[in-house]
């Protein structure tokens, strides 16, 4: 059976995700099955940076909560980067290298048969080739603009509200 592991940019699914629909909140869990289908998953990565607590209490508090979320996906791991201060906000640093160093190190030691990458950054155009001269293959799921991992890929998936519609948290009843 065919070895999938996922790697998820999770800055860059948020916000392609508040582009095509505002006031939804991706099921991680829900895209990873959407995304493996009945094929064999290893694990999933879910990359992304924690936000300073000093910077942003609310927004820390939140996604603290996610990502103890998260924590309860069977198969998943976070793997946290950082953020540092440049011109009155916010770089993340370390994500994208992280992404493109484990996509490699795991396919060289065999870990998956295919890498399923959720990110429209087209700086992973590289790193995709890289991992296909290995002989693996690379499936994307991407937001319209992510035309670079799109043609750089075997697969592309494209993330848009049709697709992702089904993959949502249920919206909270208001009171």
């Amino acid at each position: 059976m065919e070895r999938i592991c996922v790697f998820i940019d999770g800055s860059n699914l948020y916000h392609g995700t508040k582009e095509v629909l505002p006031d939804a909140h991706v099921d991680i869990g829900k895209l990873i099955t959407w995304l493996v289908k009945s094929r064999a998953l290893v694990r999933t990565y879910y990359y992304n940076c924690p936000i300073s607590p000093q910077h942003d209490p609310t927004a820390a508090k939140a996604q603290q909560r996610f990502f103890s979320a998260l924590g309860r996906i069977p198969y998943l791991q976070v793997r946290l980067g950082r953020l540092e201060p440049r011109g009155g906000g916010f770089i993340e640093k370390g994500v994208d290298v992280s992404i493109a160093v484990d996509m490699l190190s795991m396919g060289v030691r065999n870990l998956y048969d295919t890498a399923i990458l959720v990110s429209s950054d087209g700086d992973f155009a590289s790193a995709i080739k890289a991992v296909q001269e290995l002989g693996k293959h690379v499936e994307v799921a991407h937001f319209a603009k992510g035309r670079n991992v799109q043609q750089a890929a075997d697969v592309a998936i494209e993330l848009n509200a049709r697709s992702l519609s089904p993959l949502m948290w249920p919206k909270k009843p208001r009171p």
